[in-house]
């Protein structure tokens, strides 16, 4: 894929694309991820769409100069630009995110859904309330909370083992909440990356309604061995939207961008 960028008020956002197809898939990475997580599926692609992947504010190369008060109308003015440069203005829109792209992939959705065709969400965030996320983001005394946490994380590292000690976390979520507190710098991109994206909150009864309505397949993969995001929130949300809402389960981790994985992704961009 080849990369480019494109100035957003006082930002530069860094992003890759590429095929020559007459579909258009924008293309949703992960927390901590970039553009490149989307790069094997182009020379897969590559005569049936057209990708563009961009690098989300305080991710890969984007140099992000807007704060953390991240509007989701923001993100469709973001996207309207770059379709407008790659010709694609007034033509349907493939949707496929994963984990926290899935969340955004879903506010995207609910936002404009006469112009998205499809959506593809790989063990996507935002199907169920993450109870700290809403805490560190949603409420004021949280985010405070939060940000001395980042500044001093012993008390709250210390708290999340008793957790775990009395079962109400198991190993796998208090290993990945140590992985992204032990660092400073990881710390403090882990509190600019969830403040930035607080908005982007998606109502799940209306997208239903939506996907309904507007008769949009909407296709949910998961990882049988996921710790973090779990099918049950998937299985949850399809409940009435069965006819317009597939979900497969499959034997892997969270990880599921993975190349190893691209036939099952490409049967849902190809059905």
């Amino acid at each position: 894929m080849y990369s480019s960028s494109i100035a957003f008020k006082s930002s530069t956002i860094h992003y890759s694309y590429g095929g020559t197809g007459n579909h258009l898939l924008f293309c949703l990475h992960g927390y901590g991820e970039s553009e490149k997580s989307f790069h094997f599926l182009e020379s897969l692609l590559s005569t049936e769409y057209t990708l563009i992947a961009i690098d989300m504010p305080y991710h890969g190369s984007t140099d992000w100069k807007e704060g953390l008060n991240f509007q989701v109308n923001e993100l469709i003015q973001l996207q309207n630009l770059l379709i407008a440069k790659h010709g694609f203005s007034n033509k349907p829109i493939s949707l496929l995110g994963y984990s926290m792209g899935g969340r955004i992939a879903l506010t995207i959705l609910q936002q404009i859904p006469n112009s998205i065709t499809r959506v593809i969400l790989l063990a996507p965030d935002g199907l169920k309330i993450n109870f700290w996320y809403w805490l560190s983001t949603q409420t004021f005394l949280g985010n405070q909370l939060f940000a001395a946490t980042i500044h001093n994380p012993r008390w709250f590292l210390w708290m999340i083992k008793q957790f775990n000690r009395v079962g109400l976390l198991n190993l796998s979520i208090v290993k990945f909440i140590e992985y992204y507190l032990h660092d400073k710098k990881m710390r403090k991109l882990l509190f600019l990356r969830w403040t930035c994206f607080r908005k982007f909150s998606p109502n799940l009864n209306s997208l239903k309604t939506i996907i309904k309505q507007k008769r949009i397949p909407t296709h949910l993969l998961y990882g049988k061995y996921d710790r973090i995001i779990k099918p049950a929130s998937g299985e949850k949300f399809r409940k009435d939207i069965e006819s317009f809402c597939s979900i497969e389960i499959i034997d892997t981790g969270h990880h599921l961008l993975k190349e190893k994985n691209a036939g099952v992704i490409l049967n849902y961009l190809r059905a």
